[in-house]
């Protein structure tokens, strides 16, 4: 029995990058003997333990071989006379398909070093085509190595290319889009996921409402980049900048869908593309089962955003109406997160991204002033129901209109 520290933890210590997650493989085990040891396992398609102090994953080597259509189609063969490069060739790329043994040498069966230093993300082998989740996968490690120079080798590119012509997308479950773009979210140049994917056909097939926005103009007077999807990645870039929040940065990407489906007739302008955006947020979240905390501030991003920018010049009524439909009264925190993402669309344009926006100084400014009426007071003077809604209101608006812009 033989153990191996293999995959990321390998690849990201030769690339001096920071992580967290170790995982190993075992060579010459059987699952009885791993339990015997005091591993549980927790793997229900193939042996997959924990171990019994650390809780780090530790699989039994193995093989895979192709069944069915889709990324769960595969018979999985893990036998002691399994060997390390067998495991490792059925990984996605070379600079994952590493493995460290208990002496600190590298083995490195598929030149994943030599791409490593060169920066590419190259496919192992032809059975890369098998499982389509390797699309996103190798989208999300384009955002997450970016900075570093890393790109997508051409071959591999043609190779993921040839996956969406074949239809091999289609068979994604929406647990694995939302999994694999979370992940891309939370990467220091999330926009550069959405690139790849765009530049392989996938975008298309798994998110055509931003698939649709490039090409889409806007008045060059206030978007001087013209095209709504490329106005959609600086504004993704803005919120990179502004938060570390993957909420903030879905909802910036997400806040101009509607401008994907305005009448050409109507190009540049969007008129009301808010309202419809919002709706196809909805869509777009239910269909890919996005968690809801997500859903609500992207669909409130793409509702109101206009609002943000707009707001030094709104009515106090209209400041506090804003609020409400925001529930900034219950839910500060996420109204905090609308700020930021809607500050991320006023800078995601040409000449604007360093900018100062008062905008949202002003709107924490109105939601504290407007916190302060004293709801208890005005039940006890025997307002209720309506006639109470009315007042609270009417005391907010008052205290919005003190505020100085």
């Amino acid at each position: 029995m033989k153990t191996y520290l293999v995959g990321g933890a390998v690849r990201d210590e030769l690339l001096d990058y920071p992580h967290k997650e170790k995982d190993w493989v075992v060579v010459g085990a059987t699952t009885e003997e791993m339990l015997a040891a005091g591993f549980q396992q927790v793997g229900k398609d193939f042996p997959v333990f924990l171990h019994p102090d650390t809780k780090e994953e530790y699989a039994l080597a193995r093989t895979e071989r192709k069944t069915s259509p889709g990324y769960k189609g595969f018979a999985v063969h893990a036998t002691p006379d399994v060997t390390l490069e067998q495991d490792l060739l059925r990984r996605d790329l070379t600079i994952n398909a590493l493995a460290k043994d208990e002496s600190g040498e590298i083995i490195d069966p598929f030149n994943g070093m030599q791409d490593i230093h060169d920066k590419i993300l190259r496919h192992v082998s032809p059975a890369f085509t098998e499982d389509p989740v390797r699309i996103l996968r190798v989208a999300r490690f384009a955002a997450r190595y970016l900075h570093l120079g890393f790109i997508v080798a051409d071959e591999t590119m043609q190779l993921m290319k040839q996956m969406v012509e074949d239809g091999e997308v289609d068979a994604l479950v929406s647990e694995r889009v939302w999994q694999e773009m979370k992940k891309a979210l939370g990467e220091r140049s999330p926009s550069r996921f959405i690139e790849v994917l765009r530049d392989c056909g996938a975008l298309e097939r798994i998110l055509p409402e931003l698939n649709r926005l490039f090409g889409v103009p806007q008045p060059e007077q206030h978007h001087p980049e013209i095209d709504t999807g490329i106005h959609t990645m600086m504004v993704l870039q803005q919120a990179c900048r502004l938060s570390d929040d993957t909420e903030v940065r879905f909802a910036a990407l997400m806040h101009d869908l509607g401008k994907g489906v305005t009448p050409e007739s109507e190009w540049p302008h969007h008129i009301e593309h808010e309202a419809r955006g919002a709706e196809i947020v909805l869509d777009v979240c239910k269909r890919l089962r996005i968690p809801n905390e997500y859903r609500d501030l992207a669909e409130r991003t793409a509702r109101f955003h206009l609002h943000y920018h707009r707001a030094l010049e709104l009515k106090p009524s209209t400041v506090v109406k804003t609020l409400e439909q925001l529930d900034a009264f219950r839910k500060p925190q996420r109204f905090e997160k609308f700020l930021l993402a809607s500050e991320a669309d006023a800078r995601g344009r040409p000449g604007h991204e360093n900018k100062s926006f008062p905008q949202g100084s002003f709107l924490r400014k109105a939601l504290k002033a407007a916190q302060q009426v004293d709801i208890k007071s005005l039940v006890q003077q025997g307002y209720n129901n309506k006639e109470l809604a009315d007042k609270i209101r009417e005391e907010r608006i008052k205290l919005v209109a003190a505020i100085e812009k």
